[in-house]
């Protein structure tokens, strides 16, 4: 156990933050030894096998170590921060870096440097490890507080000491967005429900602080995030024939995931190739209509509807198979999956009971959901309890797939890219816009009938759009 024997600091052990996960890698720390920190603040951004997190600390006081360096994989239930809720009254100094990076420290005499990190402990962090480090909540509130009173004093007598603001809230696409643009959240007045900071702020805040022209200096900046990993093929191909990388992550689950469900169950996929001219003229003009304006109107948006029409009209199409109980499982809602690639990997968050949102629900569901995945800040819940999925594969020039179903999923339509080809339209032949769409299905409960008429039905909607309105 640790060395640290004073009854006012608490450890805050790594949480299980999705369902039943047995790790998660640190990484980054965003506090460091002598910061202060208060409940609800987040403390470090953590990876498991489904997304990244940020994990908040659940009560105030000073940080007294940092346990492992980011990078490290950690198990759940193990402590990896140490925190003074007294205020740090009996910190005299920050602890150095690199003792914060040697967790063998403050560990048992007998073990190992290294054997800490992986000791099995309960999960959770409220387990008090003896009797006698338990404390009266109010008396550590009451110090904490008193220990703020001094630093604000210090702090404006010019004591140099500084407090700890509460942390901006604002939605992970804001976060990047203000980031990209320069802009500190603290600064920022927040319009949103609830003291929420929302785009608008941000672009507020900016209008504010830089002239005009140059408002949009800071946009080049989002643009070395996006090749930042770049570099590393150079380095890596300087001499060397070969580079390994670590599959772990939502890499790792994400491979098993798909072995798991093509060596389980019997794909089938079939193909239309369709013209979807209506649909894009549909697109421009819902782009103008007035219930529409603000949100982001794709194809994308019209074939998720497409296809939940065609759910409606086939439910059987939206089940999943029970092995254990011989059963298939059919689903009254729809829970629409929209896989989406990201720097981590590929992830599949879905739009909970999307069968009952309007097309401008669906819409502000959409960028919601693709802003967040692509900032890699999607939470384990969003990516649990899917029904049906689509990729949209033409967004990288293809022109259709063979898609492997997501584990406890029926289907999943693979979207091919749009493109103008020679189509014969009123019995001649013109340019139209085509595009080939792929459904794959489970055929132990899906057979060739049922997938051939939800696959033709999502065909007739984005042939004929109107259809939206007659068999929605």
């Amino acid at each position: 156990m640790t060395t640290m024997t004073d009854a006012s600091v608490r450890e805050f052990k790594m949480p299980d933050v999705g369902e039943g996960l047995t790790e998660a890698e640190i990484l980054k720390w965003h506090v460091q030894p002598g910061d202060t920190v208060t409940d609800g603040q987040v403390v470090c951004e953590v990876e498991t096998a489904k997304a990244a997190v940020e994990l908040p600390i659940p009560y105030d006081g000073v940080v007294r170590e940092l346990r492992f360096p980011e990078g490290t994989t950690v198990d759940v239930g193990t402590a990896i921060i140490a925190v003074d809720v007294a205020g740090g009254a009996s910190v005299p100094a920050p602890v150095a870096p690199q003792e914060a990076e040697r967790p063998a420290a403050p560990r048992a005499p007998e073990a190992e440097p290294k054997a800490p990190a992986r000791q099995p402990v309960l999960v959770g962090y409220g387990v008090a490890t003896s009797a006698t480090r338990r404390r009266p909540r109010k008396g550590a509130e009451a110090a904490a507080q008193a220990a703020q009173a001094i630093q604000t004093e210090l702090n404006g007598s010019g004591g140099g000491v500084p407090v700890v603001a509460p942390r901006p809230l604002a939605k992970p696409p804001v976060r990047k967005l203000a980031k990209d643009l320069g802009v500190d959240l603290a600064t920022v007045t927040p319009s949103g429900p609830d003291g929420v900071i929302t785009r608008e702020d941000v672009h507020a805040a900016v209008a504010a602080t830089v002239p005009g022209p140059e408002a949009a200096a800071p946009a080049p900046l989002a643009a070395p995030a996006a090749p930042a990993p770049a570099p590393a093929p150079v380095v890596a191909y300087d001499g060397a024939r070969e580079t390994r990388v670590p599959v772990k992550g939502v890499r790792k689950a994400t491979a098993q995931a798909m072995i798991g469900s093509a060596f389980t169950a019997p794909h089938v996929t079939e193909f239309v190739t369709v013209d979807v001219t209506r649909t894009m003229k549909l697109v421009e003009e819902l782009k103008q209509d007035k219930e529409m304006q603000g949100l982001r109107v794709t194809p994308l948006l019209l074939i998720a509807k497409a296809l939940l029409v065609a759910i409606r009209r086939h439910p059987d199409i939206n089940a999943s198979w029970d092995e254990a109980a011989q059963e298939i499982v059919l689903k009254h809602y729809v829970n629409l999956g929209i896989a989406a690639a990201t720097p981590r990997g590929l992830i599949v968050p879905n739009i909970k009971d999307a069968h009952l949102k309007t097309l401008p629900q669906l819409s502000q569901e959409l960028s919601d959901l693709v802003a967040t995945a692509r900032e890699g800040r999607t939470s384990p819940a969003a990516m649990q309890g899917g029904t049906v999925t689509i990729t949209n594969v033409g967004v990288f020039g293809v022109d259709t797939g063979t898609p492997i179903l997501n584990p406890g999923e029926s289907a999943i339509l693979a979207v091919g890219t749009i493109k103008l080809q020679p189509w014969v339209h009123k019995g001649k032949v013109k340019p139209r816009q085509v595009t080939t769409l792929a459904l794959s299905f489970d055929h132990r409960l899906v057979d060739g009938e049922l997938g051939s008429k939800v696959l033709a039905d999502v065909a007739a909607v984005l042939e004929q759009p109107k259809r939206l309105i007659t068999w929605a």
